[in-house]
């Protein structure tokens, strides 16, 4: 299948090009950014060495409609989505944290409570849990920024603060916005037939100096959900939640001796797991945002963003 991993554009004004580790950033004239969503797959902080067809499209999507359901409530960088896999945005200054907030204990969060933890990021979690029960409310456990090769880090309100990674006049406007968002998505989610059970944002700062929400939102990539339907069952009898998020992925890659610790080495993905894994990100797709997924032409990935983003600037 033909997939986009990487790209070398060079558009007119073009400044720089900031490679994550899914999306690439052009920065046009110091205005603008162009964001693409590639077909990359990351778990663990590692890219994956081969693409998921239409991922790219699929994330960029979702994030696209989630920042139109949320701008009432929280600014975004959005300013149009001249391509499928492609979101323009103001440039903005990121913060170098990202705000993760949790309804579920699930993830890395069960991962350490399991091993004893009972602290996660300065904030306390109860005693009495099981993996996947409920929070009494939901809990705001931040990462650090990590370059492209490290590992975001756990890192608590007060280490930020006392840090000065963030001011404490910011933080509180994120930790607001955070908790804003995490309400509308989970009644979107609701709405659904879906639980939204964690989730990360980032956001930047404008050159006029707005806290505003930029890159994702919402996807497979940065959240977790489970299917509303039988979700109080399967936890009274102690079974697995029936969910939708990359965790797949995650659990698979475990499986198969990979959890992107030092000398492990990623395991081969078929052409067929390859196939399922994009027809788990379609259902993804099709659940969140209660619509039938429509695959762009990807005959030529490279060739339709370039024009699409050059006829957007050319405006």
């Amino acid at each position: 299948m033909n997939t986009i991993t990487t790209t070398n554009f060079r558009f007119p004004g073009q400044k720089s090009v900031y490679r994550g580790k899914v999306r690439e950033v052009y920065n046009i004239n110091d205005e603008l950014l162009v964001m693409i969503a590639t077909d990359r797959l990351s778990a663990f902080d590692v890219v994956m060495p081969k693409g998921i067809p239409y991922k790219g499209q699929i994330l960029n999507q979702i994030a696209t409609k989630f920042m139109q359901l949320t701008a009432d409530i929280v600014p975004n960088w959005l300013i149009a989505t001249p391509d499928p896999n492609v979101a323009v945005g103001h440039l903005c200054e990121p913060f170098k944290v990202e705000m993760v907030i949790r309804g579920y204990l699930s993830g890395h969060a069960a991962r350490e409570y399991a091993s004893g933890q009972r602290i996660l990021c300065g904030v306390a979690m109860p005693e009495g849990l099981k993996e996947n029960d409920k929070f009494p409310t939901p809990i705001i456990t931040p990462t650090t920024k990590a370059d492209n090769g490290s590992h975001d880090e756990d890192i608590s309100r007060e280490a930020i603060l006392a840090k000065g990674i963030v001011s404490e006049e910011d933080y509180l406007i994120l930790e607001k916005y955070t908790r804003a968002l995490y309400q509308r998505g989970t009644e979107i989610a609701a709405d659904r037939g879906l639980i939204l059970v964690d989730t990360k944002y980032e956001f930047g700062k404008t050159k006029d100096g707005k806290i505003v929400l930029i890159d994702e939102i919402h996807t497979p990539d940065s959240s977790r959900y489970f299917y509303a339907e039988g979700y109080l069952e399967r936890q009274n009898n102690g079974e697995e939640q029936k969910q939708l998020s990359k965790e797949f992925v995650r659990r698979w890659l475990i499986e198969n001796g990979f959890q992107g610790k030092e000398g492990q080495q990623i395991p081969d993905m078929s052409e067929e797991y390859i196939e399922s894994v994009s027809e788990r990100y379609i259902e993804l797709y099709e659940n969140i945002i209660g619509e039938a997924f429509v695959k762009a032409d990807i005959t030529d990935i490279q060739d339709r963003i370039e024009q699409n983003v050059l006829s957007f600037l050319k405006g």
